[in-house]
């Protein structure tokens, strides 16, 4: 019977039964009609990336009817906003890099889907949609009709559908069963006992190892011939292949030797082989997954949000401590970090950590409210949902749209050395061979085959994540949170630090704060208390809490401007906050201090004086930190303090002052033209700006909601003199990187002279293989947690 294999799935069919269409031949009409759509949209390159690599698209016709329903639907979105849902879908079929590339260009086959987002590991894909243009229940039939169905469980979306892969485990137990028992009837041909009997039954007992070592060879190695094979089709050389073809001239000549009665073969090595490779993949996955674990909680970083109490008290608490049915005060410019109803009136959130899109949405009482929304104008409150998912704020924190674009210098030298490692492998191992094989036939094998396996860079790839994951771990318990392990070998070329004055090298818990003016009344109090109640400026935070306690009122309106001030209406009087400059009733006098100006209707009252009081330690840190860095303090403030800040910081600190938002951004800006390394450290409010234009922006949390995207690093204000601490213990990361690089190298110099000279058997190679791997993670655990300690 003749068969062919489809183009589109792969599946063999019978030939009698093909269905031509542009010269290609498919099993099924499901799989011409998949080609057919990928045609039509110009996406055929789909089968570029592996052959045959689509699955045949299953009759669903009525399945996902329930997907018309609106309730379940909301159930199943993540997000959803007027012109804007996004919901993730696990689709199992997911397995190679067409199924990446199809998935993420969704948006040119079906109107109406903006992005779509593949999450290989987790065999996910976040879709972002218009509800206008298209439907859920659309876009499924449309994943279905391509070979791409999703699994949706209504009762439970999120476990229902994980299921754990154990064929690892599987393929060692194998493994191991064949490789015992193969030493087991290797032992007479070891020790060449010459019994009777065993010489009667040698030629069965070789067989049997050959028989045993099958399910090894054949199963527990598919993976490598997978891999390798794939690698050779996309035109890449991957580890993988000396690998599997180590493992295939083992076998190959293993079963010349008993056939020709020339021996037992190398089966015993083989199936040890396999069996230690694989321990050695199963340590590197758990080495990995207990990286990612590590990097998902300490990435939690603490954004305090204010809990009104049923007694109408506000305490700040984290956002972990947050449960359903609080009720919580989000003011402006505040990220919402939980879904919740609003309860105030009205609200405009900007959904921009979302969407990317900086469009207000207008809310009014009783509207679900999302988590990442930013709330833009006066106070609201509203009632908490669901707990705060710690994953999800780190989302949106790690969004792509805020990413920093620059060079990983530690991973190109990785692809470097991987880029040229497999052919320059071959290479050499062929040449041996050929040297050999005029020799000793046996000991040319065992050198092909030793030099294949000892020479695995597992361990050179392994080295920079597991030490940048190891340092967030270790940053993270100190409450320095980073936002990417990108961000440790950045801090590492950091040579200039520009320091933000109010509420960063100044604490906002220590101002003394006096009032100069004409006395404000009961009532003038109660506004300006109701007004500062939705800002979040330091001078704001610390000037709420220094008003007595007043009655609440609402904000009829409420405008603040970055860098100048606040403009509110309360109860129909006109309220402004701010610099005199923004007041434009006064000009400061001759004695400059930080203030805070005070009108009502359009009448100056009187400024409130902030006598700063700057953060313990900060003599100490900036002494340690001249010695190494430039240092820059770019203030908002007026330069009244000039004179104090001269006597704290070291000769050569530069003192600038009276700079608007815009202005610290050009200042920073042109710093790097010059060739300057910056590290801006600012309060994540007024410098927003700074922080996303310098190389490094760390920001300062003191128990108000900086959660800013513009921000490489959030620190809590209790670790403040621990910067210099920060540089340079990146600084000994990158040195333990390239420590471990080396070493990495030496190892596998080591074993391959060993290798080369026909002294290293393949069993004892493979069994290098992993602990080359244990030894590098070892070292770079021990050298990290070593260095936290002395620092």
């Amino acid at each position: 019977m003749d068969t062919e294999n489809c183009f589109h799935c792969g599946i063999e069919f019978n030939k009698s039964e093909e269905i031509l269409y542009d010269d290609k031949k498919f099993c099924c009409n499901g799989c011409k009609t998949v080609y057919e759509i990928f045609s039509q949209h110009d996406l055929t390159c789909y089968y570029d990336f592996q052959s045959a690599p689509g699955a045949t698209p299953q009759d669903i016709q009525g399945k996902y009817d329930f997907l018309n329903n609106e309730e379940i639907v909301t159930k199943l979105l993540e997000f959803e906003e007027n012109g804007t849902h996004i919901v993730s879908l696990f689709i199992p079929h997911i397995h190679c890099s067409s199924c990446i590339w199809i998935l993420e260009n969704l948006q040119k086959l079906q109107p109406g889907v903006s992005t779509s987002l593949v999450n290989f590991g987790e065999k996910k894909v976040r879709i972002t949609y218009n509800p206008a243009l298209t439907s859920l229940q659309e876009i499924v039939y449309l994943l279905s009709a391509i070979g791409y169905e999703p699994y949706i469980s209504l009762e439970n979306f999120d476990e229902g559908k994980k299921k754990v892969d154990r064929s690892l485990i599987y393929k060692i137990g194998v493994a191991f069963f064949c490789f015992g028992n193969i030493m087991l009837l290797s032992f007479p041909e070891y020790f060449e006992v010459e019994e009777y009997w065993i010489n009667q039954y040698r030629g069965f007992f070789r067989w049997l190892i050959f028989g045993l070592s099958l399910p090894t060879f054949i199963y527990s190695a598919s993976g490598y011939y997978v891999s390798a094979w794939k690698s050779i089709q996309s035109r890449l050389l991957n580890i993988d292949i000396p690998i599997a073809l180590g493992i295939v001239v083992m076998f190959i000549r293993s079963t010349v030797d008993i056939i020709f009665g020339y021996g037992q073969g190398f089966f015993d090595s083989m199936a040890g082989l396999i069996f230690f490779m694989l321990l050695g993949k199963l340590f590197q996955q758990k080495t990995y997954d207990f990286l990612s674990f590590e990097r998902d909680y300490k990435s939690y970083f603490p954004i305090a949000i204010t809990k009104i109490l049923p007694n109408g008290q506000e305490e700040s608490v984290q956002v972990y401590d947050i449960k359903k049915g609080d009720r919580l005060l989000i003011r402006n410019l505040e990220l919402i970090p939980v879904d919740g109803i609003l309860i105030t009136e009205k609200a405009a959130i900007d959904y921009s950590f979302v969407t990317g899109e900086a469009v207000q949405i207008e809310k009014k009482s009783g509207d679900k409210i999302f988590a990442g929304g930013k709330q833009v104008g006066k106070v609201i409150e509203m009632e908490v949902l669901f707990s705060v998912s710690q994953s999800y704020l780190t989302q949106l924190w790690s969004n792509d749209v805020f990413q920093k674009r620059v060079k990983q210098k530690h991973k190109s030298i990785t692809d470097r050395i991987s880029k040229y490692f497999t052919p320059a492998l071959l290479a050499l191992a062929f040449l041996w061979f050929g040297y050999w094989i005029f020799i000793d036939i046996a000991t040319a094998f065992n050198v092909l085959t030793a030099i294949l396996i000892v020479a695995c860079p597992c361990a050179l790839a392994l080295t920079a994540p597991f030490t940048l994951g190891n340092v967030l771990r270790i940053l993270g318990n100190r409450k320095i949170y980073l936002k990417n392990a990108l961000v440790v070998e950045q801090l590492a070329k950091v040579d200039t630090i520009v320091f933000d004055k109010t509420g960063t090298i100044t604490t906002n818990k220590k101002m003394a704060i006096t009032y100069e003016g004409s006395e404000l009344d009961g009532f003038e109090l109660k506004l300006l208390k109701n007004v500062l109640r939705g800002s979040n400026h330091p001078l704001s935070r610390r000037l709420y809490d220094f008003i007595p306690n007043q009655d609440k009122i609402e904000t009829t309106s409420f405008e603040e401007i970055i860098g100048k001030g606040i403009e509110a209406t309360v109860e129909g009087q006109l309220i402004k906050l701010g610099s005199s400059q923004f007041l434009k009733t006064m000009t400061e006098n001759t004695h400059k201090k930080t203030k805070v100006h005070v009108e009502i209707n359009g009448v100056y009252k009187g400024s409130y004086v902030f006598n700063n009081q700057y953060r313990n330690g900060l003599e100490v840190l900036f002494e340690r930190l001249a010695k190494s860095y430039h240092l820059v303090v770019l203030s908002g403030d007026n330069d009244g303090e000039r004179s104090i800040l001269e006597k704290i910081v070291p000769a050569g600190t530069t003192l600038v002052f009276n700079q608007k938002p815009e202005q610290k951004l050009q200042y920073i800006a042109q710093m790097q033209l010059e060739g300057k390394n910056v590290m801006m450290v600012g309060d994540g409010l007024n410098d927003a700006g700074a922080l996303a234009q310098s190389n490094v922006g760390i920001s300062i949390s003191e128990n108000v909601n900086v959660f800013s995207p513009a921000c490489d690093g959030i620190m809590d204000a209790t670790q403040f003199e621990k910067i210099n601490f920060l540089l340079r213990y990146s600084k000994n990361a990158m040195i333990t990187i390239y420590m471990s690089f080396g070493l990495s190298l030496l190892y596998n110099l080591v074993g391959l002279s060993f290798a080369v000279t026909g002294a290293l058997d393949p069993i004892v190679a493979a069994i290098i293989m992993p602990l080359s791997t244990i030894t590098i993670v070892s070292f770079v655990t021990l050298m990290t947690n070593l260095l936290a300690r002395k620092q």
